[in-house]
């Protein structure tokens, strides 16, 4: 079972659904806990899998801890997987251990602000097997600075299905991604899937657009994701005059097509750990301009497979976007590199056998120790009585 809190369109959401949808049946049955409401993808998976939403009355209901772990033992759950951090993370791992759960562990998508671990969330370390960290550098974090112990942290790499996101994904559609727009063919196009929320820093690619329309007069910059700070980003546009430019698209199911048509990818996140759009644009071939946070050196490989900026430094996010958009050559040359690495060590496949693995491993290893334990508490009890200043010993 893995507990959210809701299962609106976002990368680590999106994740979770490719996860399930690749699982073996006959090893893995999953279900979803969503503490609120199911959000958008909750309802699209709702009949594929069993989806179970509005569980919590409010941030203060405590009686949300009886009514998982009801629901936990009458699912009869074998493991509980906590996703990202916050009250599903603090509630869902409590009512496993309540609910006797085998195996209790909490997969992590960020580094920090605004998901931060917690007080309250570390204090059920204990009780936790396993703590899923996205990329090598984030399980470090999860080491060095949440604490975590080393023996509970383990790192299964973040990984999408490269057959869906392809190099040739828009030309299996038509009309392509241009002409939808409006746009002519030679239209050079960048873009950002993320969604509008504060910690992804869209208004540093807005200003950044801004400032490529003297050298770039025809870019045109595609967005796409939804949330609370579309009202922030649309006032910036027209203070910018970059209503005509700049596409807010929404949450989008064909994101694929859209990547392969963006000359360029950027991303410009205040946080991150391993972003799942990152990976999506390299298997497209899109080569990618980012900020440098998180664990997102570890697939934009500057020369490699694109460039990365400083954070918020909107003068060398610019600089970097206009070098790439001048040389076809490189570009191409970094989709290509882009992909490869993509295929080799973030394929979906590696990811839902990571998990399922990681799963059962414990589930044996806890099951071993119980037959144990249940073996030494069954076997005849030896009492000694002491009998002037010798020992018997006598089966009781």
């Amino acid at each position: 079972m893995f507990v959210v809190t809701s299962m609106p369109v976002g990368g680590a959401e999106t994740l979770l659904v490719n996860l399930m949808r690749r699982m073996d049946p006959n090893v893995i049955r999953p279900e979803v806990i969503c503490l609120k409401e199911p959000g958008p993808l909750g309802v699209e998976i709702a009949n594929e899998f069993p989806v179970h939403s509005d569980i919590i009355g409010g941030k203060y209901d405590i009686a949300v801890l009886p009514r998982l772990a009801r629901l936990m033992r009458k699912r009869n759950a074998d493991a509980v997987i906590t996703v990202a951090s916050g009250d599903n993370m603090f509630w869902g791992r409590l009512a496993a251990k309540m609910a006797g759960v085998p195996v209790i562990a909490s997969a992590l998508h960020s580094t920090g602000w605004p998901d931060g671990v917690g007080r309250l969330n570390r204090l059920l370390t204990r009780i936790t097997d396993a703590f899923i960290g996205v990329a090598e550098s984030h399980g470090e974090f999860l080491r060095t600075f949440e604490k975590f112990p080393a023996n509970k942290v383990h790192v299964i790499r973040n990984g999408i299905d490269c057959d869906r996101f392809h190099p040739s994904a828009e030309c299996r559609t038509s009309p392509n991604v241009r002409e939808e727009l409006g746009l002519a063919p030679e239209t050079p196009l960048i873009g950002i899937v993320a969604a509008l929320r504060s910690e992804k820093n869209h208004s540093m690619l807005i200003h950044a657009a801004a400032k490529l329309r003297e050298r770039h007069p025809d870019l045109h910059t595609l967005v796409i994701g939804e949330g609370p700070q579309r009202a922030t980003i649309e006032p910036l546009l027209q203070e910018l005059g970059l209503d005509d430019r700049v596409h807010l698209l929404g949450n989008r199911g064909d994101t694929p097509r859209l990547l392969a048509a963006m000359n360029l990818f950027t991303l410009c996140s205040l946080n991150e750990a391993s972003p799942v759009s990152i990976l999506e644009a390299l298997a497209c071939e899109t080569p990618v301009v980012a900020t440098d946070v998180g664990s997102i050196s570890e697939t934009v490989l500057p020369g490699k497979t694109g460039e990365l900026v400083p954070s918020e430094d909107v003068d060398s996010f610019v600089a970097a976007i206009d070098t790439l958009l001048n040389d076809d050559s490189l570009r191409s040359q970094m989709g290509q590199n882009g992909r490869e690495l993509v295929q080799n060590t973030g394929s979906l496949q590696s990811m839902v056998d990571g998990y399922q693995t990681l799963v059962q491993e414990i589930f044996a290893e806890k099951s071993q120790a119980n037959r144990r334990t249940s073996a030494i508490e069954s076997a005849p009890r030896v009492r000694t009585t002491a009998i002037k200043g010798a020992s018997r010993a006598t089966a009781g």
